[in-house]
């Protein structure tokens, strides 16, 4: 039976994954460290900062950023990439607020922890959640399943009692590899990602029901 809920933050509560993958090409490019918009894509989509950062070392040797001079350059030009749009999922945050008021719910992210304090603000969540984790307080990042696990462990719940919210293959996989039921939130909009792992795959989030999961 389901007792807790996990909610990733970009790509599933906030449109903001693809502006990740944009601030860091645009970084790599005004670095003179070009590296082709697929493969960032591929190093950078659904996996936690400090997985990327070892993964961008070890295929641009020439870059010589450390970590922390690196997030914050790259949270720079997230913040001036979120002011040109509403990157808030509507759906998908009543939904945690509506689970709020029954369950246990969190956020569990590969971003920096200022990045999805940043996040929980403009969505006005805050009241909902019992915790939230960012790149700094777990390792490694996904697909590891160490994010989930911790997770699980905070809030006094086994994993099988625990439901996760996802949009990337690398998020989906840590999910079932903590043996979590997984909800795959695959947008027509967004970038397709390998989420068939997942035990369901929704569209929107509006059309989540828990009644019809534990039926099946």
């Amino acid at each position: 039976m389901i007792k807790g809920f996990i909610f990733d933050l970009d790509g599933t509560l906030l449109d903001t994954e693809m502006l990740w993958v944009e601030a860091t090409a645009e970084f790599l490019e005004e670095n003179n460290l070009p590296l082709p918009f697929s493969e960032v894509m591929s190093v950078v989509y659904g996996r936690g900062w400090h997985d990327v950062y070892n993964e961008l070392c070890r295929l641009i040797p020439a870059l010589d950023t450390d970590i922390d001079t690196m997030e914050k350059a790259l949270s720079e030009r997230m913040n001036a990439l979120r002011e040109k749009t509403d990157s808030r999922i509507t759906s998908s945050i009543e939904l945690l607020k509506k689970l709020a008021a029954e369950y246990p719910v969190c956020i569990v992210s590969g971003s920096p922890r200022a990045d999805v304090e940043h996040g929980i603000k403009l969505m006005g969540v805050a009241e909902c959640l019992r915790f939230f984790l960012g790149s700094e307080d777990y390792s490694p990042g996904k697909p590891s399943p160490a994010c989930f696990l911790k997770a699980a462990t905070m809030l006094s719940l086994p994993p099988e009692d625990c439901l996760v919210f996802e949009d990337s293959n690398a998020g989906v996989a840590a999910a079932k590899a903590a043996r979590m039921t997984c909800v795959a939130l695959a947008r027509p909009d967004a970038p397709i990602q390998d989420v068939s792992a997942a035990d369901i795959r929704l569209t929107d989030l509006a059309h989540f029901s828990l009644k019809s999961l534990e039926e099946e």
